[in-house]
């Protein structure tokens, strides 16, 4: 279904963002491979993925908000443990971990990916991954899908101990990069990693991948578009 506010943005010439800051799994990376990894896990319920997905954000959430730190992927095992219980399935820990890793970080990038970090890079912009999942596991994951000389930077929340969408997370990944919150735009396909990045102070493109959604109580999105390159084409009429 086609987005209400897909391709559209503020009619006005723009500035440009001095950060790019990329969400990695589902808007760069193609998370359709792994539901055929974890369908099998779950006694062949591919639809499954989506579900065992927002457990992982809840739980993640779950962990900031009692001040605690794990790391993105054990707890990925741990809900899939969970969701599988569900459904009357055991799995160990040794063996979930082993099935959400190797399913993280052999994903590969979105059809269209390449050609607009490309686009982004000959227009100048400083480009910088901002993910939940591990400073090793993203390294995997760009080093599987062929895009580690895209970016500019890779930063993992591993390093401040706080998952998004917490503020405090989007205000420590400015200040490494060197710049005002205002001057950041985070770029996802999460309505939630949207929202959070809005009420920190960054700007915000939302790509509506399948099954995405904006959250209807956050602040207005800049930018909404239906895939990267189209994302990147608006970015770039930016002065």
């Amino acid at each position: 279904m086609k987005h209400p506010q897909e391709n559209k943005t503020d009619s006005r010439v723009r500035k440009r963002p001095k950060v790019l800051f990329f969400d990695v799994n589902e808007t760069l990376l193609d998370l359709t491979n792994m539901k055929k990894q974890l369908g099998n896990a779950l006694g062949g319920k591919e639809e499954m993925l989506s579900l065992w997905f927002t457990t992982m954000l809840q739980y993640s959430l779950v962990t900031s908000a009692s001040g605690q730190y794990q790391h993105f992927g054990h707890i990925g095992a741990a809900t899939l443990q969970m969701v599988a219980a569900n459904n009357g399935i055991t799995i160990s820990q040794e063996e979930a971990r082993n099935i959400v890793l190797a399913s993280l970080r052999s994903l590969p990038p979105h059809p269209e990916v390449t050609s607009a970090l490309s686009l982004l890079k000959k227009h100048g912009y400083t480009l910088v991954s901002f993910t939940n999942s591990s400073n090793e596991g993203v390294k995997n994951q760009f080093l599987n899908a062929g895009l580690t000389d895209y970016f500019d930077a890779c930063l993992s929340i591993e390093d401040v101990g706080k998952f998004k969408p917490f503020t405090d997370t989007y205000a420590w990944g400015a200040h490494k990069m060197g710049v005002n919150l205002d001057e950041c735009m985070l770029i996802a396909a999460h309505g939630w990693d949207v929202a959070g990045a809005l009420w920190a102070g960054w700007r915000a493109a939302f790509v509506s991948r399948p099954g995405q959604q904006l959250y209807p109580l956050a602040p207005m999105t800049e930018i909404v578009a239906p895939d990267l390159k189209q994302v990147a084409d608006i970015l770039i009429t930016y002065k």
